[in-house]
């Protein structure tokens, strides 16, 4: 079984969807490249969800235009679309076994039962769960019941496979599991997918490219590092991890690097779209360095909090800019509460972003 060949480019052209007067979506514009998994992540209510079933045809654009392969499927029903979808509850027929679930599919598009059979038996053992076709889904770990929904999408053989919070009724340990099988699956199949998630650390594991949503807009688009060490905004850098925001002033603006200040402190960073009245240093956790001395742009501080979570030690530091979130590897020699230090930045983790 291989969907490789016929994956498929996603294209939204200015989308809106509107419910009474409430937009879902507004002017959204986005591509997702055939044979890549794209994660649309986002608060709740940022419009995720709606973006999705307008991509699977169960839910239609108040206006803009949705494109599939380079065909116009804008008003065109799900049925056609050689769409699947995993949902987050599985939505598995209790009544039917393993197998006779993931051949349900096959079987409502016309294929004769001993193909539809041998098919699903195919994509039972391409995630891992060959043999387990007779039981019932109630005999299925969480874990087990996802990768059969999983194989039900996959024997369709879709041009874009969506993924709408697949792992959110997993516990901890199996959400890692699954989300690295399904990445796996995705590249050896060469799918398109596009994966729903609120969860950061998920999106930066599993996705190619990010697009962050808020209030029904993108708020940026680009490859897990890009959305991460380069966020163009405050609300991208607080929702992409942690992240330590100092309001700033612009001191000159032109050419590739714009001067800021904030404070006593002032920074050469890397322009970010175009110039903003309004803008802040987004500096993430693991960029901030504690010392016992600095350079000229270090600034003194004290420890306020102080703690050992294995791998790594956090602290918060009172400075005359304020507090600070740090994140530090080294912890066999770590500060304690109370102690004085010196604050400086990696610039690879500090980024001009809008307010």
């Amino acid at each position: 079984m291989s969907a490789r060949g016929k994956a498929a480019e996603v294209v939204f052209e200015r989308v809106t969807r509107m419910f009474g007067k409430v937009a879902a979506t507004r002017d959204v514009s986005f591509r997702i490249p055939a044979g890549k998994l794209t994660t649309l992540l986002g608060p709740s209510g940022c419009g995720k969800t709606t973006t999705l079933r307008m991509i699977a045809g169960l839910d239609a654009p108040t206006s803009g235009r949705v494109l599939i392969g380079g065909e116009d499927v804008t008003r065109l029903p799900a049925v056609v679309r050689d769409v699947t979808m995993v949902f987050q509850s599985y939505a598995l027929f209790p009544h039917m076994t393993v197998a006779e679930n993931v051949s349900y599919g096959l079987r409502m598009s016309g294929f004769k039962k001993p193909e539809a059979r041998a098919r699903a038996e195919d994509g039972l053992k391409l995630v891992g769960l060959g043999g387990l076709g007779e039981r019932l889904p109630g005999e299925l770990s969480g874990g087990q019941q996802q990768r059969a929904a999983v194989a039900r999408a996959l024997v369709m053989e879709p041009r874009v496979l969506l993924l709408d919070e697949p792992l959110s009724n997993l516990d901890a340990g199996l959400r890692r599991q699954v989300r690295e099988e399904i990445r796996s699956l995705q590249r050896s199949l060469g799918l398109t997918a596009v994966y729903v998630t609120h969860d950061q650390d998920e999106a930066l594991a599993v996705s190619d490219n990010i697009i962050v949503m808020n209030n029904g807009g993108v708020a940026q688009a680009g490859p897990p590092r890009e959305i991460y060490e380069s966020p163009v905004s405050a609300f991208v850098a607080s929702f992409i991890g942690d992240a330590n925001l100092l309001p700033a002033t612009a001191l000159d603006d032109g050419g590739e690097y714009v001067r800021v200040k904030t404070g006593e402190l002032e920074m050469k960073l890397p322009r970010r779209g175009p110039a903003a009245e309004s803008v802040s240093i987004a500096i993430r956790p693991e960029s901030v360095r504690l010392s016992s001395s600095g350079g000229d742009s270090a600034v003194q501080g004290t420890v306020r909090e102080a703690a050992y979570l294995g791998g790594r030690m956090e602290y918060v530091v009172d400075t005359p800019l304020g507090e600070f979130f740090a994140i530090d590897a080294k912890t066999d020699r770590p500060l304690r509460a109370g102690d004085k230090t010196c604050v400086s930045f990696d610039p690879r983790g500090v980024a001009l972003v809008r307010n």
